[in-house]
């Protein structure tokens, strides 16, 4: 028997994101699977410009980029203990609301912006909050944070914008070659570049800043990609350790999505025990960052056995081929049964 809520849910979606598209996609399938197991869904999308709006159309039809006429302007009424959503066609209608569900990419959503204007209304959130979402956005920060709590980490150097471009050539070639240039926050592996040389250095630098104001070069750590999907806030459970199969480059934007030159086995074509080690360190780092609800946990596995800690996506995809999903589908936890899972974890005082 299915689970289900007597509790209304607002569903946020799109945003003034590099990963607005990829956004729609989730959505669709979040909001399919969450309407027959609550009470009611309100469907809200940010468009590329910032504007509210009310979705009152057919959530399959999310992907199609023309959502915003189906649309009514929105926004919220920020009361704590009673936050509503307030139509703004003239009409003085509101809507109440029990929790919401950011299903948000990249900035402007993940990076806890969005988490806060339901933080500070009091408002469930079936996700990380502040404080955890802007960490994980920050990659150098939450490396530091990750190698206190015991979990290798690759050797890199951070810069602003104002930085010489001598220091920034000096530390690449201490880090050595090849390497990456990476914008501090941002997400989908937009502004991330595989640098060769040195004669490479300067185009990389210019896109990542593209991204962000503040750059990481980082060492090209040998071995492959794992992830490890976690749920839950007091007892955390993963998903199967997943592994990402590169025939050429990185697992960039276009790779990520569409998978035309790469594949991703799950569960990962690793020794049990390994998986169980990446695992535990996937835990460990959703501890140490103050993580809740679900996120998943992306690093490397070297091939001298190093587990190696490289990201956390606080809001991972939910489309067709999304990893997340896929991980938790491996261990027998379905799509509906994970988002009814989320929806009780988020409601949960913690």
């Amino acid at each position: 028997m299915q689970q289900s809520f007597d509790k209304t849910i607002l569903v946020l979606f799109g945003g003034c994101s590099t990963e607005y598209e990829i956004s729609l996609q989730s959505a669709a399938s979040v909001l399919g699977t969450l309407t027959p197991m609550v009470r009611r869904v309100l469907p809200v999308g940010i468009t590329r410009e910032g504007r509210w709006l009310r979705y009152l159309g057919d959530p399959s039809a999310l992907s199609e980029n023309h959502w915003q006429q189906a649309g009514i302007p929105c926004t919220l009424t920020l009361d704590r203990g009673s936050c509503r959503l307030l139509w703004l066609d003239g009409s003085g209608r509101q809507e109440t609301f029990d929790a919401a569900f950011p299903v948000l990419h990249g900035k402007n959503g993940e990076d806890g912006t969005v988490q806060g204007i339901f933080e500070l209304a009091g408002v469930p959130l079936i996700g990380c909050g502040v404080l955890s979402s802007a960490l994980c956005m920050d990659k150098d920060r939450a490396h530091k944070l990750a190698a206190l709590a015991g979990v290798a980490v690759p050797k890199s150097a951070v810069f602003r914008r104002d930085a010489s471009p001598d220091d920034i050539a000096g530390a690449a070639e201490t880090l050595g070659w090849p390497l990456f240039v990476k914008p501090v926050r941002a997400g989908s592996s937009f502004g991330i570049s595989r640098v060769e040389n040195a004669g490479q250095l300067p185009d990389a630098v210019a896109e990542a800043f593209r991204h962000d104001c503040e750059i990481l070069l980082e060492e090209a750590v040998p071995g492959f990609e794992v992830g490890c999907a976690v749920l839950g806030n007091t007892e955390l459970i993963t998903g199967a350790v997943d592994e990402i199969e590169l025939s050429k480059g990185f697992f960039n934007f276009e790779e990520k999505y569409t998978l035309k030159t790469s594949a991703i086995h799950c569960p990962a074509r690793i020794p049990p025990e390994k998986a169980a080690e990446i695992q535990a360190a996937a835990k460990r780092v959703y501890r140490a960052l103050g993580c809740r609800v679900f996120a998943r946990v992306d690093l490397f596995l070297t091939p001298d056995g190093r587990v190696i800690f490289n990201e956390v996506n606080t809001i991972p995809g939910f489309t067709a081929h999304s990893r997340y999903p896929g991980m938790m589908r491996a261990t027998g936890l379905e799509l509906p049964e994970l988002v009814a899972k989320m929806v009780e974890l988020g409601v949960q005082n913690t």
